[in-house]
């Protein structure tokens, strides 16, 4: 017996799999979180000085996804293999740095478990299927482009619109919408907040939103169809008016302040893909009660 066989044929396991397989995934969309912005920071910075025609800088070290290896920021104690166990080695180390005893941020160990609890219910939710597959990767993508968001109000292209060719392809053989709704969902998903953006600019003079969060939603578009979309941003937005002015209140900051909008896209659209047509039955008995 194969071990795609004993997993498709064992349920528990498989899940077992798929959560140790998001623990891993979690440790490494840590490094994603934090070394992609840097690294697209230098890339338009190059972009800017031959732009203007400057110099170029000096090339300094390699630094990638991949390289130079994780080490402390503190005290530059370069992580051995048993120190990056996903929450394992935060939780032996009691948070803080085996060399200098500097705090380790709990942030890596939650979205290490995030990651690993989000792919096991992916895992009993599907089963092992092609869909459990593709629901993997692009809630690793969700939750990778959602950290990114809130430390720099960014959603990188480099995420979002691979998810977004990826949803369409994957919808050719139907396997979430049928590609005509699927493709439909992904123009309809961009305009709709491309729309309100620039009603919401002509009112005000100001930008409420990034251009990141019309290609968020034209992702999950292409994923779900557009049927997915009106439960999306109606979810977003009731999600994000309480999270939000809970996340003000708690950092006394002002109501000017920027709020990212791309975690509150990536949850609702994640819930719509997941449970969309059981929440609009439930609503529609509701309302017909």
């Amino acid at each position: 017996m194969s071990v795609f066989s004993f997993l498709a044929g064992h349920a528990p396991a498989f899940v077992f799999c798929a959560t140790v397989l998001g623990l891993l995934v979690g440790s490494f969309l840590n490094v994603v979180v934090y070394r992609l912005p840097v690294m697209m920071q230098r890339e338009w910075r190059m972009q800017a000085r031959e732009y203007l025609e400057l110099p170029a800088e000096a090339a300094g070290a390699r630094f990638n996804l991949m390289w130079p290896a994780s080490r402390c920021p503190h005290c530059n104690h370069r992580i051995r293999a048993w120190e990056n166990v996903p929450v394992i080695s935060w939780l032996a180390l009691r948070g803080k740095c085996s060399s200098c005893s500097a705090p380790i941020s709990y942030r890596y160990p939650l979205v290490e478990l995030a990651c690993g609890v989000l792919s096991g219910y992916i895992a009993w939710h599907f089963g092992f299927t092609v869909q459990a597959g593709a629901m993997l990767v692009l809630a690793w993508g969700l939750l990778a482009a959602s950290m990114i968001d809130v430390d720099h109000q960014l959603l990188p292209d480099s995420i979002v619109l691979p998810l977004l060719w990826l949803g369409l392809i994957l919808n050719t053989q139907a396997l979430f919408a049928p590609l005509t709704d699927a493709l439909w969902g992904a123009v309809a998903g961009y305009l709709s907040l491309w729309s309100v953006y620039w009603l919401f600019k002509l009112i005000t003079g100001k930008e409420g939103m990034g251009y990141g969060d019309f290609k968020l939603l034209a992702m999950l578009g292409a994923w779900g169809g557009w049927q997915v979309l009106p439960l999306t941003i109606l979810l977003s937005s009731v999600v994000g008016a309480v999270l939000g002015t809970i996340t003000l209140r708690m950092q006394k900051a002002e109501n000017g302040t920027p709020i990212p909008f791309g975690p509150y896209l990536a949850i609702a659209g994640w819930i719509a893909l997941l449970w969309g047509e059981q929440i609009t039955a439930g609503y529609l008995r509701f309302a017909n009660f």
